[in-house]
């Protein structure tokens, strides 16, 4: 099988764009205001209300929710994956499709099959992180069970077990986005079918539409102003 250098390039750009993008938000969120740095905020005061409630229902219902729109990702997850596996044995019919499309390079049969490959990968990845942030959101469904009552807020113990079930939280969190990526990075692989240059263009076209979703959407700024308010509550816990 001969790869052009185009092709190559646009492998090269799409893995680093993935992988890159994963690690600078990382860091940025650090320092920086976003979603996953205001939430963590968020979970910490929330956990925090849940340990001064002798009846626990409502959060056991949000958890459950959440539970469940993860759910149905994994499951979709899964039947995408059934189609793109089946695809191996059309790869030929697909080959025509490809090439009736305007504009697109000529199929290469091998090629395509390494395509289908690397959509196969990014699908079997979100159904991994789905799947463990599913069964994080269990971890803490069990920890809420399990935490102390101090109605009073003065209990460091119980202050301490509560921002250690929103940093499950977190991690559960993380996993979720984490799916979600892989999906907006799956449409980007959809592009190679195409042509590589467009899949060079689709790759820096999602790290573009991760970085203002994530960084500098209104829900961001809305988030992050909602936690200013919440910070001048004389009962507000959430620093760490």
């Amino acid at each position: 099988m001969v790869i052009s250098w185009l092709d190559s390039l646009a492998l090269i750009v799409f893995l680093v764009s993935w992988v890159g993008y994963a690690g600078f938000a990382r860091r940025k969120a650090k320092t920086s205001n976003c979603i996953a740095r205001v939430m963590h905020q968020q979970r910490i005061h929330w956990m925090s209300q849940v340990i001064a409630k002798e009846i626990r229902v409502a959060e056991a219902a949000l958890l459950a929710n959440l539970e469940r729109n993860i759910a149905f990702f994994a499951s979709t997850t899964l039947l995408i994956l059934a189609g793109v596996l089946t695809l191996f044995s059309q790869v030929e019919k697909l080959e025509t499709v490809i090439g009736s499309i305007p504009f697109t390079s000529s199929p290469n049969h091998a090629l395509v099959q390494v395509k289908l490959a690397l959509l196969a990968g990014i699908f079997v990845l979100a159904f991994f992180q789905f799947t463990w942030s599913m069964r994080q959101y269990g971890f803490v469904n069990i920890m809420i069970g399990a935490a102390p009552l101090d109605k009073t807020g003065s209990d460091k113990n119980a202050l301490g077990y509560a921002r250690q079930m929103a940093v499950v939280q977190d991690q559960a969190a993380h996993s979720y986005n984490y799916g979600l990526r892989s999906y907006y990075y799956s449409m980007a692989a959809l592009c190679w079918f195409m042509h590589p240059g467009m899949f060079i263009l689709a790759s820096l076209f999602v790290v573009y539409t991760l970085y203002q979703r994530e960084f500098n959407s209104k829900a961001v700024v809305a988030i992050t102003a909602a936690q200013a308010y919440l910070e001048k509550n004389p009962a507000y816990i959430g620093r760490d």
